[in-house]
């Protein structure tokens, strides 16, 4: 009786995540969630195509590009690097690349991992004319022709792609090793994420690969790629819901760093701009109906993701869509909802 029970339940959330996400669903750029709870997967639906020209249909192991859902793993490198005695926390980033300007090299790494190091956006630095994609290096030497900041280290909040970038050049240069490289060394291969990638046009390959489409006079066209989409620290891994649950798992059995270092990323350093969310190292943390809640967006062009972790309750959510638009945490709230409304 208690399995037909279960059963029945998994039938009526499945179908009420099916209504939610029915806008992925059929020949239109579609999307991937996960549910997992106590340690298992849950719920696993995927919708629509992740290549609309050959008809692909989207599946468990489509791999999207995360965009800032990238953040968490270059947060993560640079927690692997600090408890292996290669930097601290509260370095100063000149120690690392000391071409920066005086202003910049005073930041510490603690102050790019939570978005309060003042230094400029290097969107807003690119010349109007670029039409080349803009890789990691091409950053750095943007900020060293850089004169002044937003504000002074520390002294307030301003969320900085600009910043992660610079983590994830700060993590080849100590590692040695290319930051593609040390992500799959040091995360992607020990937890088995076998198809996640920090992708480099012309270097590696994506496989099982979701394209970015925009909607456009009613028609879904192909906007996969823009000048910002090569960067690597700030946005730059594909990988797939299927991945993802072990990268979820890995953060609550800690099995990458040790459980005070996990603590440490999960706990809220800094306000935000938005006076109910605070931000750890590569996470915000807020609250949903009394839930405490760890949980990173990512959007950039034609790729909305979310991943909303609620440690207490051991239950996560992620929604992964390969279209410009909508931004996809309120609906992962909502399939949240129906595991927290049931939870004990």
């Amino acid at each position: 009786m208690v399995a037909i029970i279960a059963a029945l339940a998994l039938n009526v959330a499945s179908a009420a995540v099916d209504r939610l996400m029915q806008p992925y669903a059929g020949d239109v750029p579609g999307a991937a969630v996960i549910v997992v709870r106590n340690g298992g997967v849950a719920l696993r639906r995927t919708y629509g195509l992740a290549d609309v020209e050959k008809h692909a249909a989207v599946t468990s192991k489509t791999n999207f590009r995360l965009a800032s859902v990238t953040k968490q793993f270059t947060a993560a490198s640079i927690e692997i690097l600090a408890e292996r005695g290669k930097l601290s926390y509260d370095d100063p980033i000149g120690r690392f690349l000391p071409s920066l300007p005086a202003y910049a090299r005073a930041v510490t790494i603690r102050q790019l991992l939570t978005h309060t190091g003042g230094l400029p956006d290097y969107e807003d630095l690119i010349p109007q004319t670029a039409t080349k994609q803009v890789s990691d290096t091409d950053v750095l030497r943007l900020i060293e022709q850089t004169d002044h900041p937003y504000f002074a280290p520390g002294a307030s909040y301003r969320y900085s792609n600009t910043g992660y970038v610079l983590l994830g050049i700060i993590v080849a240069k100590v590692s040695g090793e290319t930051f593609p490289q040390f992500l799959k060394e040091a995360i992607f291969d020990p937890l088995k994420m076998r198809g996640t990638i920090a992708h480099v046009e012309g270097v590696s390959t994506v496989a099982n690969r979701a394209y970015g489409y925009a909607l456009e006079n009613g028609r879904f066209v192909r906007r996969d790629q823009s000048i910002t989409s090569a960067t690597l620290g700030d946005g730059g891994i594909y990988t797939s819901i299927d991945d993802l649950v072990k990268w979820d798992q890995a953060l609550e059995h800690a099995t990458l760093v040790k459980p005070e270092t996990i603590r440490l990323a999960f706990t809220p350093a800094t306000a935000t701009d938005d006076p109910a969310i605070r931000y750890g190292f590569g996470w915000r943390i807020s609250d949903h109906d009394g839930h405490r809640t760890i949980w990173h967006s990512g959007e950039t062009v034609s790729f909305r993701n979310v991943i909303v972790r609620f440690p207490d309750d051991r239950l996560t959510v992620i929604v992964l869509t390969n279209r410009d638009d909508p931004e996809p945490y309120k609906t992962a709230l909502a399939i949240a909802n129906l595991w927290l409304e049931t939870r004990r």
